[in-house]
């Protein structure tokens, strides 16, 4: 569906630059709200999976609480929160580091580990949503993006 009918837009607008943020800000909505629907069943938020991530990615070893915030999609979460929710329900574990006091480790559980494992399981499904794209599109996509942000 093209943008201006997915927002009812009645007039043109200014310029391809202004249509294309509009656009990526509603297609980024958009994926975030697949995204929600699609941990859902899980427990968890997209924050909190990010964080999940991010630490797996670091198995066996521990993150301090600013090498994760910098590594994470959305900047203004809060980190130091979504750890705390992560450790309540069992998916993460912090601990005061032994060599330095004031350092916190924190890693990932088995039991993170576990349902990142699940989670993996539904990946094919939750591509499936982009697979209107081609590889070529979707890497052409990403060049763009990626030069957008320079």
């Amino acid at each position: 569906m093209r943008l201006e009918e997915a927002i009812k837009q009645n007039r043109q607008f200014v310029n391809e630059l202004e249509k294309l943020a509009i656009n990526i800000l509603f297609t980024a909505s958009w994926i975030d709200a697949g995204n929600i629907q699609r941990l859902k069943p899980f427990g968890i938020s997209p924050q909190q999976y990010n964080v999940l991530r991010i630490l797996r990615g670091s198995y066996p070893n521990a993150m301090m609480l600013g090498d994760i915030t910098c590594r994470m999609i959305d900047k203004n979460s809060n980190a130091t929160r979504l750890v705390e929710k992560l450790k309540s329900k069992g998916l993460v574990k912090r601990e005061v580091n032994e060599m330095n006091r004031r350092q916190v480790d924190i890693e990932i559980t088995s039991a993170g580990m576990d349902l990142l494992a699940v989670i993996d399981k539904d990946v094919d499904s939750w591509l499936e949503s982009f697979s209107s794209l081609t590889n070529a599109e979707a890497e052409m996509v990403n060049i763009a993006l990626d030069k957008l942000r320079k």
